[in-house]
C-alpha cells in the first residue's frame, strides 16, 4: 500500500498540488467570508486603498460583480478611527526604478506619517553621493556598477541580493566618478594620469591627479586635508538642515504648531544651529569680530528650544503651561540646553568620518599598489586581485554601513521622532500545510 501511494503521488503529483492550492485558497476565502458583516445577501468590506488605484479599483469591483456593488470612498480624515488618533493611515510610497530601491532603507528604520514628507528621494541622493565619497576607486566603483546591471537583469541571484541592483547600480556610478577626481583605477595611480592632465589642462596648469587625497610632508598636503575635511563637515551641515526642513513642513502639515516653531528640530532650534554655523565660519575664515547682535541671537533662540515644551503648550493651548512646577521646568530647561548643544555639535563633526574613510580608502590603494611594485610578475598581479578583492568586499561593507548609520542617526532623527504605518495590501496566500 506504501508502494502504491508513492507511485500515486508521483503519477499525479501535479494534479495533487493544484487541488490542495484550491483547497487553502478556498479555505481562506471561506474564514474571510465569515469575519464580515453580512445579511442574508449582502457583505459589507472595508479596508484602506491607495489613493493611485482607487478608480482601477472601483472599476475592478464593478465588472466582477456586475455592477451589483455599492462602493463610497473615504477620505483619511473622514474615518471616525483616524479623527479620535486610534487608528494610523497606512502609507504607501510610489518612485521610479532608481528611487524605489532605496523604500526599504526607510521601512527598516518606520513608516513616515501619512500626510508627511517621503524623505526616499533625500536618502537615495545622500546614501549614493556620501558612499561615493568614501569609497572613490574607478575600477572599484565599475566592478559594483557590473554587479547592479547584472543583478537589474537576474543575471545574479544570491540571497535576495538582486533587489538591491539599482543600489549597486548608484554606488558604483559615484564610486567611478570619486575614483576619477582622486585618480585611483583598482588602487593604481598612473592609469588615470592622461585623463586628469587633460581635464585640469582645460582650466589652467595640469595636474594629476584632480583631486590629491594621499597626505604627505608637504604643507600645502595637510592644507588640502583639511580643506577636504571642512567639505564633508559642510555635506553633513546641508543633510542636517535638509531634516530640519523636512520636520518643520511635517510639523505644519500635521498643525503641531508648537513643535513646529519650538525645540532642538524646530524653528528655534535650526535657527541656533544655522547661526552658530555661520557666525563660526565668519569668525574663522573672514576674521569676523564677535557683536552684541551674535549674542543676542544665538541666547534667544538657545532660550526658545530649552523652553520648548513651555512654550509648545502656550502656543497649542494646553493648560497648565508648567505642567510639573516652575522647579522643574527650570532642572529640564538646563538638561536641554546641554542635550541641545552637544546633539548638534555631534551631529555635525561625525560627518568627519566621511573625510576619515577617503582618505583611509586612499592609503588602503596606496598600500596595495605598492605591495604590487614589490612583488615580481605574476606575483604583482595576484596581489593586485586579491587586494582589491578585499577591498571592495570588506570595506564596501564598512563604507556601506557608516553610510546607513549616517541617515539614521543624524539625518532620521530630525524628523523621525513618530513612524506610521505601512501599507501591506491584503492577499491570499498558498499554504501548503493547511
Amino acid at each position: 500500500m506504501q508502494t502504491e501511494r508513492r507511485n500515486f503521488a508521483e503519477t499525479h503529483k501535479d494534479e495533487l498540488y493544484r487541488l490542495l492550492q484550491i483547497y487553502s485558497i478556498g479555505s481562506q476565502i471561506y474564514s474571510v467570508e465569515n469575519s464580515l458583516e453580512s445579511t442574508e445577501f449582502v457583505y459589507r468590506i472595508t479596508g484602506w486603498i491607495p489613493a493611485f488605484l482607487i478608480r482601477k479599483v472601483m472599476k475592478d469591483l464593478d465588472e466582477l460583480t456586475q455592477s451589483r456593488a455599492g462602493i463610497r470612498e473615504f477620505l483619511p480624515t473622514e474615518v471616525p478611527s483616524v479623527i479620535s488618533g486610534q487608528e494610523k493611515v497606512p502609507v504607501q510610497v510610489k518612485h521610479g526604478k532608481i528611487v524605489s530601491n532605496f523604500e526599504r532603507m526607510i521601512f527598516s528604520y518606520g513608516s513616515p506619517l501619512y500626510g508627511t514628507i517621503d524623505p526616499t528621494p533625500f536618502v537615495a541622493l545622500f546614501f549614493t553621493v556620501l558612499f561615493g565619497i568614501m569609497f572613490g576607486d574607478a575600477g572599484q566603483g565599475l566592478c559594483f556598477l557590473i554587479i547592479g546591471i547584472l543583478c537589474c537583469l537576474k543575471k545574479i541571484k544570491i540571497s535576495g541580493w538582486e533587489k538591491f541592483g539599482g543600489i549597486f547600480c548608484c554606488i558604483g556610478i559615484s564610486s567611478t566618478i570619486m575614483g576619477l577626481l582622486t585618480g585611483e583605477f583598482f588602487a593604481n595611480e598612473t592609469l588615470l594620469r592622461p585623463f586628469a592632465l587633460w581635464v585640469t589642462g582645460l582650466f589652467g596648469t595640469p595636474h594629476a591627479p584632480i583631486l590629491h587625497m594621499m597626505p604627505s610632508s608637504d604643507p600645502a598636503s595637510i592644507t588640502r586635508m583639511f580643506a577636504f575635511f571642512g567639505f564633508t563637515i559642510s555635506i553633513g551641515f546641508i543633510i542636517n538642515s535638509c531634516g530640519l526642513i523636512i520636520n518643520i513642513i511635517n510639523q505644519f502639515s500635521l498643525r503641531r504648531i508648537g513643535k513646529a516653531l519650538f525645540g532642538k528640530t524646530g524653528i528655534s532650534g535650526a535657527v541656533f544651529f544655522w547661526y552658530v554655523i555661520i557666525f563660526a565660519v565668519r569668525v574663522a575664515l573672514f576674521k569676523h569680530t564677535p557683536a552684541a547682535y551674535d549674542w543676542v541671537i544665538i541666547s534667544v533662540s538657545l532660550f526658545l528650544t530649552a523652553c520648548s515644551e513651555i512654550f509648545q503648550r502656550l502656543v497649542d493651548g494646553e493648560r497648565p503651561i508648567l505642567e510639573n512646577g516652575l522647579f522643574s521646568a527650570v532642572i529640564g530647561a538646563v538638561v536641554e540646553i546641554i542635550e541641545v548643544i552637544s546633539s548638534y555639535l555631534s551631529n555635525t563633526v561625525s560627518f568627519v568620518r566621511v573625510g576619515a574613510f577617503a582618505l583611509a580608502h586612499a592609503v588602503l590603494g596606496y598600500i596595495i599598489n605598492t605591495f604590487v611594485e614589490l612583488a615580481p610578475g605574476a606575483g604583482g598581479i595576484a596581489v593586485a586581485i586579491l587586494g582589491n578583492a578585499i577591498v571592495v568586499v570588506l570595506e564596501g561593507m564598512i563604507v556601506a554601513i557608516q553610510v546607513v548609520r549616517l541617515q539614521y542617526y543624524e539625518f532620521f532623527s530630525k524628523f523621525f521622532s513618530e513612524t506610521g504605518r505601512e501599507f501591506k495590501p491584503f492577499s491570499f496566500v498558498y499554504k501548503e500545510t493547511v
